[in-house]
């Protein structure tokens, strides 16, 4: 394995950016629409959990497993999903989860009881566990990596307008139509993603409006890039699939709580109803968005500074991670929008740091492997997922305390960058040969 940079200052960098062409930036924009629609049909739930407490009795417990029943899918989704990805291409692998992810949104509507929520949770997961390896498959594919971490950010960020879109459109159509419109007024979006990708989304090679110089603009740094597929064996005998995996697993967790968790833990801490939850979900949503920009733009000030390109993503994340410390005292603050404030960084710094996270892939991978890998950090992020949400519902139930779900959220990242930097402390390149 030999030392490579996850981004190269070269003279093509000051070339005027204006005769490149845009196109690789309306494919981010697409990725983008499709993260924010991925991340608006999960949110549905978690904001209509204290709905559905009163209309169907739910129990923490109960949503525990519905969570639980969400997070395995999209563990088994991840793996399989990444791996197909790979196999069948970006154009008809993100078409084939897009549909999947939002039949089964619409399918929300039909449940009664938690059982049924449950088994259109897990088709939910199957199919939304194919986006991110799609999406980062996409972005090795379509920018060089002096770009990836920043394009990687901007279609991250989809995650918080998706999250903010939610609590604007589910209580309007809660209160005036009933719960189940909801789940079928977000599923439908989907749907018209669906042609706008199978129109416009060609590999860059194949697409009839690049032009030659963007073209050359992002295989600069093909050469380095290439290699054979290799086979999952393969890929879990490289201590960089652990190193992204392991980090995944501690600190995905805490982002699906404060998906999943923070409408249920300002309704239960601060009294507010259905109509008052929109507020503070989209004041955290959109700090998180401007953490999930600035988290990839942030590598590049590091760089100005001295560091090298490698150690510049590190303290990226750490800067992030350091972020993240104050939310343990989220659960004992009397004033909301204390509580907003604190909720609001920490989920700003998860998104920059996600942002550096993924990106590692890319850096560290051949583009012929990076949806295998994000298929399987995913899977390990999903896993923990859906331990913390089984903990989380038994401690609510037991305890109706935040305390130890906010302790654990403050902790995690900095661990996970231990175990990230111990175990691919370069962020060398793999090489395989064929």
């Amino acid at each position: 394995m030999a030392d490579t940079s996850s981004f190269g200052s070269t003279e093509s960098d000051a070339a005027p950016r204006a005769r490149l062409g845009r196109v690789r930036w309306t494919i981010c924009a697409m990725l983008f629409t499709a993260t924010s629609i991925n991340y608006m049909d999960r949110q549905v739930i978690a904001i209509l959990k204290p709905t559905l407490e009163h209309s169907i009795g739910l129990t923490e417990a109960e949503y525990g497993y519905i969570v639980d029943a969400f997070q395995l899918a999209y563990a088994i989704g991840l793996l399989a999903g990444g791996r197909m990805i790979d196999k069948l291409g970006t154009r008809i692998g993100y078409m084939l989860v897009m549909a999947v992810w939002s039949l089964s949104a619409m399918a929300h509507a039909l449940a009664s009881t938690a059982l049924e929520f449950g088994a259109a949770r897990f088709t939910l997961g199957l199919g939304e566990a194919g986006n991110f390896p799609a999406a980062i498959k996409t972005v090795a594919e379509w920018f060089p990596k002096s770009e990836r971490s920043l394009a990687t950010g901007i279609l991250n960020s989809g995650a918080n307008v998706g999250a903010i879109l939610a609590p604007l459109i589910v209580p309007w159509v809660t209160v005036r139509y009933g719960w189940h419109m909801a789940f079928l007024t977000t599923g439908i979006v989907g749907v018209f993603w669906l042609p706008w990708w199978f129109w416009q989304y060609r590999r860059p090679t194949d697409h009839p409006t690049l032009t030659a110089d963007e073209l050359r603009y992002i295989y600069r740094d093909a050469a380095a890039e290439t290699g054979p597929s290799a086979p999952w064996g393969r890929l879990l005998r490289c201590r960089q699939t652990w190193a992204f995996a392991i980090a995944k697993f501690f600190t995905d967790p805490i982002w699906y709580f404060y998906l999943f968790w923070l409408p249920s833990y300002f309704s239960a801490k601060f009294n507010l109803d259905l109509s008052h939850l929109g507020l503070p979900l989209i004041v955290v949503y959109n700090v998180s968005a401007i953490g999930s920009i600035g988290g990839g733009w942030l590598p590049a000030s590091f760089r100005r500074l001295g560091l090298s390109p490698n150690y510049a993503r590190f303290a990226a994340m750490l800067f992030c991670a350091i972020l993240v410390v104050p939310i343990f005292a989220a659960a004992g603050v009397k004033s909301v929008w204390t509580a907003i404030a604190l909720i609001s960084i920490a989920a700003g710094a998860h998104q920059g740091w996600s942002a550096n996270l993924f990106t590692t892939v890319s850096d560290m991978f051949p583009r012929s492997a990076v949806g295998s890998v994000v298929g399987i950090g995913g899977m390990a992020g999903s896993i923990g997922s859906v331990l913390f949400a089984f903990f989380a519902g038994h401690a609510l139930q037991l305890t109706h305390s935040y305390a130890s779900l906010f302790a654990m959220a403050s902790t995690a990242y900095l661990i996970a960058l231990i175990f990230l930097y111990a175990f691919a402390p370069g962020l060398r390149k793999v090489e395989f040969t064929p």
